[in-house]
């Protein structure tokens, strides 16, 4: 099977940490992305790419786009969420990136370090394409980061879930106005493990046709919000408890459970296809039926023979529609073997990481066609592979975008990463 060869760029932020979801190419051909920070101090950014002139431009400082910069409160470290094109305006939100360890696990902090004060809350933002503003939308209530996102272009709303707790969260664009919906799972990821703990889901989609809005919880089941409605519905007739999937205990952390973890609308046939991240099975769910349908098992070639999971615990979050509208695209892992024989990981984690070293490959599935294609595993120029891959973005011509670790100056980060490919369907 060939390689495919990936470029990394170093941005200029010495402190790039992992980023989830936030990289998206817009109606402009330019690639925007946020490199994330783990510091308390330190904010995320924001910067772009033009294909064009191969360079990457800074464009602002997270704390800074909400108003916070010199504040003294925990910084906005990242953003978690993709960039949504709405006439002209590139629609965000951020997230906090510093955390404080109580019982093992990653918590939103209580005890800030000495003269700061706490994370002051996940804004919504918005960027002009052709001015270059930045607008400060919205903060999330509590004190909490905003986790997922995604919008109702034709009606003009932001929904977003929140983190911990696991709040709907859903935003005017013309009137300003912001609803907190209410709970979504349990306590979310502020829960006790064993009792009311669940890991909250990381990818929602709206119905273009009525506004209703999908969730899963990572109990399996699928939630859906219509503006319309007085709260938050479950479904009955359809789950994602599929013994496929595996079996999961929700009430745990280290994997996303039943929860979808990447899904997007499909307007040829008025469907959402989604894969589910440790299993990486593809799905069809149609919401007006409600049906759920396996479609193919989309992890790579090597993964499908194996029969193993991927070693990231939550699955991975590189997985989009590509420019003809009709292509899924899809970055997951991998198996590494040496001498013969598998590398393995650690059995389990307690929070959403890799158990262990893998391979990155590009996985591509036409939808008309039912054509599963493994382009091969991805490999830097030093043959060093890229890791912790949780965002894709596609060009206009078919070039893939991530970020990804790589060394530089002897320092490992995580910064943007172009991959060509020579498509051979």
């Amino acid at each position: 099977m060939p390689a495919l060869t990936a470029y990394p760029y170093y941005s200029g932020f010495t402190f790039a940490h992992d980023t989830y979801n936030a990289i998206t190419c817009a109606s402009d051909g330019r690639i925007y992305y946020v490199l994330s920070s783990d510091r308390y101090d330190v904010a995320g950014q924001m910067h772009v790419y033009d294909p064009a002139t191969d360079q990457t431009r800074f464009l602002a400082d997270l704390s800074a786009i909400c108003g916070e910069a010199g504040q003294k409160v925990i910084a906005q470290g990242k953003s978690h969420v993709r960039f949504y094109e709405r006439a002209g305006r590139l629609y965000f939100a951020t997230h906090v990136g510093f955390y404080e360890l109580i019982n093992g696990m990653e918590r939103l902090p209580q005890q800030p370090p000495d003269g700061y004060g706490r994370y002051p809350g996940g804004h919504f933002l918005s960027y002009d394409l052709a001015t270059g503003a930045f607008a400060d939308l919205a903060v999330a209530p509590d004190g909490e980061g905003i986790l997922s996102m995604t919008i109702d272009r034709e009606r003009g709303y932001l929904y977003g879930i929140t983190w911990p707790i696991g709040n709907l969260l859903r935003y005017n664009i013309e009137s300003k106005a912001l609803q907190n919906l209410g709970p979504v799972s349990a306590s979310g990821e502020a829960g006790t493990p064993g009792a009311d703990y669940r890991t909250l889901c990381r990818s929602m989609f709206v119905d273009p046709a009525d506004g209703a809005l999908y969730l899963s919880t990572s109990e399996g089941d699928i939630l859906t919000y219509h503006p319309a409605s007085s709260g938050i519905q479950k479904l009955d007739d359809v789950d994602l408890r599929l013994d496929y999937f595996g079996r999961y205990d929700p009430t745990h952390p280290g994997s996303m459970g039943y929860n979808w973890r990447k899904i997007v609308w499909y307007a040829p046939e008025e469907v959402a296809y989604g894969v589910h991240g440790n299993s990486g099975y593809l799905f069809r769910f149609d919401p007006r039926r409600p049906e759920l349908e396996l479609v193919e098992r989309i992890t790579s070639e090597p993964s499908r023979r194996s029969g193993m999971f991927d070693q990231f615990s939550y699955g991975y979050l590189g997985f989009q529609l590509g420019p003809d509208g009709e292509t899924i695209y899809y970055l997951t892992g991998g198996p590494i073997y040496v001498d013969g024989r598998r590398v393995k990981g650690e059995e389990q984690i307690a929070r959403g990481a890799a158990k262990g070293l893998e391979n990155l490959h590009l996985v591509t599935y036409n939808i008309p066609n039912r054509k599963y294609t493994d382009h091969g595993a991805i490999f830097y120029p030093d043959g060093n592979r890229p890791t912790y891959v949780n965002s894709l973005a596609l060009g206009p011509d078919g070039t893939v975008y991530t970020l990804a670790r790589f060394m530089h100056n002897g320092r490992e980060i995580q910064d943007l990463v172009r991959i060509p490919v020579d498509y051979a369907f």
